[in-house]
């Protein structure tokens, strides 16, 4: 037959403190880790990615003869001459261009700005890869394809004749 001692009061004391202290412990020791951890706002659904200040500057140059600077310029997320490309090399029954481009682009909205006077704009975009579209009309007409790569809060860039995709002669 078994017989129980009855213990101290000091013993469960220490055992009582103990049990608390390993307790805390282990909490102590996942927050720790919880706080150490990196953080990635992407995953967070209330922290939109902030956005950049893209400035568009066309200054004026010999080659564009005086034409007027104020142009349409549209940024996309996507290259949108290769998905018309694809669109229409590779039919889709019933799917429409706009329905199409909508697909490609994810949810995604093209930014528009149009020039001023002096050549200049600013737009509000998400970082990531956008492309620059523009045409200026004139005896030569210019158009620009540039890929970017928008980051940081703030980013200039200029379209010049070094860096037009086409020139065509108006006639």
């Amino acid at each position: 037959m078994l017989t129980m001692k009855p213990k101290s009061i000091v013993y469960g004391l220490v055992t009582a403190v103990l049990r608390a202290t390993l307790v805390l412990a282990l909490f102590a020791a996942g927050w720790f880790v919880y706080k150490g951890r990196p953080v990635d706002f992407t995953l967070r659904a209330d922290k939109a990615p902030a956005e950049t200040t893209l400035q568009l500057v066309m200054r004026p140059t010999a080659e564009m003869n005086g034409a007027p600077l104020e142009v349409a310029v549209e940024l996309y997320p996507i290259d949108i001459v290769a998905v018309r490309h694809e669109y229409f090399t590779e039919r889709r029954a019933g799917t429409r261009f706009d329905d199409f481009l909508t697909e490609r682009m994810n949810g995604r909205k093209p930014v528009t700005a149009k020039l001023d006077r002096q050549g200049q704009a600013a737009v509000a975009v998400s970082p990531g890869t956008w492309w620059v579209h523009a045409v200026l009309s004139g005896e030569v007409d210019l158009e620009w394809r540039l890929p970017i790569t928008v980051s940081g809060s703030k980013q200039t860039i200029e379209l010049t004749t070094q860096n037009a995709y086409q020139r065509t002669k108006s006639f």
